[in-house]
């Protein structure tokens, strides 16, 4: 199975030349890893690998710790209602995506508005083209900058392994990406579902202990990239009974595995003391997700910390109106209005 869905069978037979050069220019697909398969994969991995060890992203959950509490110290001063998404949600893995990579906090709206625009089901071809054109430019001027002053943040520490504009470019936009949008969802429709099961809210708020627990089974509850992970066939494939086709596309449903009966007792309810298990939210394999153990410091200080300083937190409209992503290929929620 093949991750390079740029240049697959079926994309250059659905695509023509012309439209795919425009929209996967070389200069686009220089440090797109997720979208590679070995060895170009192993050579951005290994970049990377000595970025997100666990013990970095462990000793920044001092730093995180400061983040969540200034954003609910603000939320809190202000009063409610909020809307847990803009107050918590999204500015929390925001800013600690910026601080890792160097980029200024200030710049934020400009990334999160093209990004949102980048991962809508809505936005037509030609939209993507000149909304990926102008995050590549942004991320352009932040490789400019840090190679004329670095400084101690992840995108300079890369420039001492690579001088590529493209690559560097390619890669800063990947993790600026990944690293807001992921985790900002998590935490927002994470609190939604523990609201739904007040239950499950008392208990994690009783034993914050559960905390890492809890994290793993929201992780897997919820399956945000529900849009599933492509692949395709680079040669004939007997599975389960059914013949892949070289060339064929591969879809695989993170939510069904993720609610496989075989591998969890009562798979569709949620259980934040349920005994840690094997998931895929992450992904697997060589392609599994480089931010993961950050993300999982972020929720497990966020989630903490949310219930202990507002255990009387609860929606502030009914359930039903709470407006979900269904059009966006991350799914969440678009605002989560609370009270406390």
């Amino acid at each position: 199975m093949s991750s390079d869905r740029i240049n697959s069978p079926r994309a250059r037979k659905l695509i023509s030349p012309e439209l795919h050069a425009k929209m996967f220019p070389p200069e686009r697909q220089a440090g797109s890893f997720i979208f590679m398969d070995a060895p170009q994969h192993t050579h951005y991995r290994r970049l990377l690998t000595g970025q997100f060890t666990v013990r970095r992203m462990r000793d920044l959950k001092p730093r995180v710790h400061e983040i969540v509490t200034a954003q609910l110290d603000a939320m809190i001063e202000k009063g409610p209602p909020a809307d847990l998404v803009q107050d918590f949600a999204l500015p929390v893995p925001s800013l600690v995506i910026c601080e890792l990579l160097g980029v200024d906090y200030g710049d934020r709206e400009e990334f999160q508005r093209r990004t949102s625009k980048l991962l809508s089901l809505k936005t037509t071809v030609d939209e993507q083209i000149e909304v990926g054109t102008e995050l590549r430019r942004f991320m352009q001027g932040l490789v400019q900058d840090k190679k004329r002053s670095p400084g101690d943040d992840l995108l300079s520490g890369l420039i001492n392994d690579t001088d590529l504009d493209d690559e560097l470019t390619g890669i800063a936009n990947l993790l600026l990406i990944a690293g807001h949008e992921t985790t900002a969802n998590m935490l927002a429709l994470g609190t939604f579902a523990l609201l739904e099961h007040p239950e499950e809210f008392t208990k994690l708020h009783d034993h914050p202990e559960l905390a890492e627990n809890a994290v793993e089974e929201l992780l897997r509850y919820l399956s945000i990239i529900s849009m599933g992970v492509a692949r395709h066939a680079k040669e004939d494939v007997t599975l389960g009974g059914a013949t892949i086709r070289e060339g064929d596309t591969v879809v695989i449903s993170v939510p069904a595995v993720n609610r496989d009966e075989t591998q969890y007792p009562d798979p569709h309810e949620l259980r934040v003391d349920r005994p840690r298990g094997h998931h895929v939210a992450f992904g697997h394999g060589i392609h599994q997700c480089l931010g993961q153990q950050l993300a999982r410091v972020e929720m497990t200080v966020g989630f903490t910390e949310l219930l202990r300083r507002l255990p009387t937190l609860k929606l502030a409209v009914p359930v039903d109106e709470v407006p979900l992503r269904t059009d966006m290929s991350i799914y969440g929620v678009h605002a989560l209005p609370v009270t406390w």
